[in-house]
Formats: C-alpha cells, sequence, structure tokens
C-alpha cells in the first residue's frame, strides 16, 4: 500500500493552508466534516490515512489519529508531525492484512470489524492466513499438514476442533457464522 493520505476532520482553516501547499507533501489531501464520513473511510481509495482533528472521534481510530493542540503551531512542525504519523501507520499497516471485510493485525494478534476486536491465537490466524490464501476449499489432511505440520496420516480432530472453535469467537463477536464454510471438500473463507 503506497498511497498515502492526511485526512484533515473539523480544522478547515488547516485544510485551507495545507491545501495551498499540497504540491510539497508526499501524500494526498481530504476534508471531512462529519462522522459519517469517517465511518465510511475506503482503505483502497485512502491507503495508509492520518486523521488529524481537535475534535473527539471514535476511540477505534485512535492509531489513525493525530490530535492537534489547541495553541497555534508552526506548518512546519505540524507537517513534520504528519509524515512522522504517516510512516508508523505504514509500519503498522505492513502487519495488516484486509480478509473479506475483517482486519487481521499480525501484531496484535487481533481481527477487526468496524469497532469490535477479536484476540486470537497464533493457530487461528494460520488457519485464517493459509484459508485466506485460496478461494478453493481447503482439505483437513493439507491444513494438519500445512498449518499444524502433521502429515495427513494422524488420526486427529484438532483441525476440526480449532475450525469450530475460531468459527464459534468469531460468531459471538461479529454475529458471522458465514466467515469459515464447509464443504465437501473441506474449509473455506466465505
Amino acid at each position: 500500500m503506497n498511497k498515502q493520505s492526511l485526512i484533515i476532520f473539523n480544522i478547515p482553516v488547516l485544510f485551507n493552508i495545507l491545501k495551498e501547499i499540497k504540491n510539497t507533501f508526499n501524500f494526498d489531501l481530504f476534508e471531512f466534516r462529519n462522522l459519517k464520513e469517517l465511518d465510511n473511510i475506503d482503505e483502497v481509495k485512502y491507503g495508509n490515512y492520518l486523521i488529524l482533528t481537535n475534535s473527539k472521534i471514535p476511540e477505534y481510530f485512535n492509531s489513525r489519529s493525530m490530535h492537534m493542540n489547541k495553541s497555534p503551531e508552526k506548518i512546519n512542525d505540524i507537517v513534520e508531525k504528519i509524515n512522522v504519523n504517516l510512516l508508523k501507520n505504514k509500519f503498522l499497516n505492513q502487519s495488516e492484512i484486509i480478509i473479506n471485510k475483517f482486519q487481521l493485525d499480525l501484531n496484535s494478534r487481533t481481527i477487526s470489524y468496524k469497532n469490535k476486536i477479536l484476540k486470537l491465537t497464533e493457530r487461528e490466524i494460520d488457519i485464517i492466513l493459509y484459508l485466506g490464501k485460496s478461494n478453493n476449499s481447503q482439505k483437513i489432511e493439507t491444513l494438519q499438514k500445512e498449518v499444524w505440520g502433521h502429515g495427513a496420516e494422524l488420526e486427529t480432530h484438532t483441525v476440526e476442533t480449532h475450525i469450530y472453535r475460531l468459527r464459534k469467537k468469531i460468531k459471538e463477536t461479529f454475529n458471522d457464522d458465514k466467515f469459515i464454510i464447509s464443504t465437501e471438500e473441506g474449509y473455506k473463507l466465505s
């Protein structure tokens, strides 16, 4: 994800100042004025984005936001802070993977959607990543071999048990019972 965006939220004066000098930035500049716009941020359109504001915004944007002081600052200092925060976000985003409507964070071992977050085990992340690599169903034996490193000849219900528990956690947290689908061939992500 190479695209970077700065979203100015409810600071029209700062947006107008930055708009005048935007050709010197290595990021795109946008202005939002209501929370609904924030909730509909599309990472495909905005890429690695940072929200610059002095207003209260939902907590789930904390890692993607920078709050301005009420006191005046030099524009060079503001731009430097923006660039530093965009670099931090870019590093963090390298560990984030979008799978369907969910965001999988490899660093914190969580899966999230909107403002709900679910902690996962390392094995659950491995299952999701492996299933996410293919549109085809994966056989239980393949999952045993590729995710657990066991030979296909082992008789075990480990895969079924882990997938059952993972489905249950996702259903309870996100009310989604179709994230992992059972097929005649095995399992796949919806």
